[in-house]
């Protein structure tokens, strides 16, 4: 099988996992954080990309993202945004070593309610992770952009959400609504995109993994369990 995450054609939304190496902060004060989604912005700016969703977290980065047919590749805006962050950290902090923990990962997303369940997920990140117990309490994510109107130079406004209703306060609500659903029906989404490479409907998981020959899951190394009834 191929690096699955070398398979990014522009037609698909990709929800971005980058990690500091050995799980290590990536953030150590506000303005590491603001320099961040200065890096964000101008590529955005230079490469076209949709950014639906994000947060960062204070040692990795979630980024839900679609690349446009004019501008960059997911591998182009991947590489600048991570290299200029660390030409950033490590001029401010006199780092050395390696500082993102291996390559990103990338899974690829369907353009229909699979799109709105993972930016709840992204976005329900500092509740798992005991941060906060609402997500409106996390300043670094783009959960108020849509579920209290917040503006933010950064977002795109996917379609999905905009269907919610053509009135803005209603779409708010209902958008607070179901992001609260998933928080306290499915556990805050905890283990959702475990080991995922694509999350869809079984229909658009079948046609991407018969187009670029890849798995919708990644496969745990090592020999598999041996069946106890085998051996009786």
């Amino acid at each position: 099988m191929p690096r699955t995450a070398r398979i990014a054609p522009r037609e698909y939304v990709y929800h971005i996992l980058t990690r500091g190496n050995n799980r290590q902060d990536v953030f150590k004060e506000e303005r590491d954080y603001r320099k961040y989604i200065e890096i964000l912005q101008r590529y955005k700016e230079r490469y076209k990309f949709k950014l639906y969703h994000y947060v960062l977290m204070k040692n990795h980065v979630h980024l839900v993202l679609e690349p446009v047919e004019r501008g960059g590749t997911l591998a182009e805006i991947m590489k600048g945004i991570n290299l200029s962050y660390v030409q950033y950290y490590k001029f401010r902090y006199k780092h050395i070593g390696h500082f993102w923990q291996d390559r990103y990962k990338s899974i690829i997303i369907s353009k229909d309610n699979y799109l709105f369940a993972c930016g709840s997920y992204v976005e329900l990140n500092p509740v798992r992770a005991g941060v906060v117990k609402d997500p409106k309490d996390y300043k670094w994510s783009s959960y108020k952009v849509y579920a209290h109107g917040k503006r933010d130079a950064l977002i795109d406004e996917h379609p999905i959400y905009k269907e919610l209703s053509r009135r803005e306060v209603e779409r708010r609500k209902k958008y607070r609504d179901f992001v609260n659903g998933m928080l306290i029906d499915k556990d805050a989404m905890k283990g959702e995109m475990n080991r995922r490479v694509i999350y869809g409907s079984e229909e658009f998981i079948d046609k991407v993994t018969k187009e670029y020959e890849i798995e919708a899951v990644i496969r745990l190394k090592g020999r598999p369990k041996k069946d106890e009834n085998k051996k009786k």
